[in-house]
């Protein structure tokens, strides 16, 4: 293998009810296939933080889950923030978008603050926005994946976010037709599914922005003929999958 690239995989154990850690294996395999080393350290509560780390990804929890981990999760918040501001590529799914803005005051309304490193609050409902979803972004195209939350998300004046919905009812609130957020290489979204297996474009900036911070360029000459095969089916595969996801949109 070779040059290596760390990998933080964010409270694994409570946030990650809808499969997100799918997008850590899609990292990680991508990652290989490019001919990279990747070192996955799975972070959770108390845990030590890791020594050096080039790409953060974050799933999505019930308000249980979030409340599990919100004292360690502020105990980390500066580190995360200076991170953030530094460069390093990120991708927080759900709970932990929703956590990584100012706020999110849950439907029984009890207040979890976040740790504002987007601009944005939360606002929990009785009525839930599910199903497939497409929306439409500058940088990757139309990103296809499978929201399920009753937190509205607004974002404030000035946040870029991931991308548009057609629909009323979608998105981060069902109002504004935006969906996600993108601050420095923050990426915050909705979209479970899990997003990175039918979102390739979504991975490889994540992994190229990581690489190249690391190394000053992101190059493939470590990757076989085989490895570059393999990939091509991957894509292959998250073509049809989003051909799928998108032909159904309940």
């Amino acid at each position: 293998m070779g040059k290596t690239i760390d990998v933080v995989s964010l409270y694994p154990k409570d946030m990650n009810i809808y499969g997100d850690s799918g997008n850590v294996l899609t990292i990680r395999r991508r990652l290989e296939l490019y001919g990279y080393e990747p070192r996955i350290h799975q972070y959770n509560q108390g845990d030590d933080w890791p020594d050096h780390v080039d790409l953060i990804l974050g799933g999505g929890g019930q308000d249980t889950g979030q409340k599990k981990i919100i004292d360690d999760f502020f105990g980390r918040a500066e580190l995360l923030r200076s991170l953030a501001v530094d460069g390093t590529p990120m991708l927080m799914i759900c709970g932990l978008y929703q956590l990584f803005g100012e706020y999110f005051e849950t439907v029984d309304g009890t207040r979890l603050d976040g740790i504002g490193i987007i601009k944005a609050h939360t606002v929990g409902r009785d009525v839930r926005m599910i199903g497939n979803l497409v929306e439409h972004s500058e940088q990757f195209g139309d990103v296809i994946g499978y929201e399920n939350h009753s937190g509205q998300t607004f974002l404030g004046e000035g946040v870029q976010p991931l991308g548009r919905v057609d629909q009323d009812g979608r998105g981060n609130n069902g109002e504004d037709h935006t969906e996600g957020a993108r601050v420095h290489n923050v990426i915050g979204t909705y979209m479970h599914g899990s997003l990175l297996p039918k979102n390739p474009a979504i991975s490889d900036f994540l992994i190229a922005t990581a690489v190249e911070r690391r190394y000053g360029s992101f190059d493939k000459i470590d990757q076989t003929p085989e490895q570059a095969a393999e990939l091509a089916r991957l894509d292959a595969v998250a073509a049809n999958a989003r051909k799928a996801a998108a032909a159904r949109p309940r």
